[in-house]
């Protein structure tokens, strides 16, 4: 990232406004980046030098709570990690009493899906399982309680029947943790017996592991995946043909996707300014791959990009004049 100080690189002066806020951006980006730093997430408010308002918000948290404050309009442009949420809010299904008016920018390439992992030792072979022997179930979790993990799985309980709060009355319990599923603190938790499952996405370490850690995957019901589908978190196999460990392709739900989204009454000139941004800036923002941003696949449907909510005309209009479309 750069910092204009005195010419940036369309090569005209900038005005004491941006360089103020070029250095709150650019120094904050380098906050971030920094190895242990745990003020992770951010949020920008924009507006005009001198005006009281601010006029935009982007916010870059993964919470799925953020789509009712996009509903609300107090948030601008925001970002959700996976795909499955946005489409159930602009069905108005699942955890929204009614259609959500979001629309899609962009979706940055993920693979994933959730993956219901438990411990051998259990014996169970289904979540059904769990509801008719009662099972006081141990689960290994997301620490952060506005993950999208915790509604998918609050949702698929439901569609056996049963609820969180009914496996905690049958001496279950959620362990949480902070961290992702491959890392040891999670992985340590089932062999040393305080977890007996492992619920969540980031799979594509994890499975390999299975085998080691004495754990199966149990696999969703296809009367489940119909109703999750019908939500608008899809139905999706966790392959035997990328997981050579497992024996046959496992019925699970997809979790792939990165969305970047906004309201349908968000100013087109807005959103085609910020996706003329992302494209400028696409060689400079990390993620998880060591390539630029590949603006032709995230703006197309694709597996590990699903896109499943209409463009926002401004997002259309910049990716058909640019080319990717």
């Amino acid at each position: 990232m750069e910092l204009a100080l005195t010419k940036d690189r369309r090569g005209f002066r900038p005005p004491p406004s941006i360089t103020r806020s070029s250095l709150v951006l650019e120094t904050t980006a380098e906050m971030m980046a920094t190895d242990g730093f745990p003020l992770n997430q951010a949020q920008i408010q924009l507006r005009t030098q001198g005006q009281s308002d601010w006029a935009a918000t982007i916010s870059g948290s993964d919470s799925y709570q953020e789509i009712v404050r996009v509903g609300r309009r107090e948030i601008d442009i925001a970002l959700l990690n996976p795909a499955g949420p946005l489409a159930a809010a602009y069905r108005g299904k699942g955890p929204f009493s009614e259609p959500v008016p979001v629309r899609a920018i962009a979706v940055i390439p993920s693979l994933d899906w959730l993956a219901f992992a438990v411990a051998d030792r259990t014996g169970l072979r289904s979540l059904a399982d769990v509801k008719e022997q009662r099972y006081p179930l141990k689960i290994s979790m997301r620490a952060q309680r506005d993950h999208a993990t915790h509604m998918y799985v609050e949702h698929v309980f439901n569609a056996y029947g049963f609820s969180m709060k009914d496996l905690l009355s049958w001496g279950g319990a959620i362990v949480p943790d902070w961290q992702m599923s491959p890392h040891p603190s999670r992985t340590g938790k089932i062999t040393s017996g305080e977890a007996d499952a492992l619920f969540d996405e980031a799979v594509l370490p994890f499975i390999p592991q299975l085998n080691d850690l004495g754990m199966h995957l149990l696999p969703l019901d296809e009367q489940v995946l119909k109703q999750m589908d019908d939500i608008g978190f899809h139905a999706s196999p966790i392959p035997k043909a990328l997981f050579p460990n497992l024996a046959e392709d496992v019925p699970a739900l997809d979790f792939s996707g990165w969305p970047i989204y906004t309201h349908a009454d968000v100013s087109d000139d807005l959103i085609y300014r910020f996706c003329k941004a992302l494209d400028a800036r696409k060689s400079t923002i990390v993620w998880q791959e060591p390539r630029d941003l590949p603006i032709e696949e995230m703006v197309v449907d694709r597996p590990d990009a699903p896109l499943r909510v209409p463009f926002h005309p401004g997002a259309a209009r910049y990716w058909k004049e640019a080319g990717y479309l």
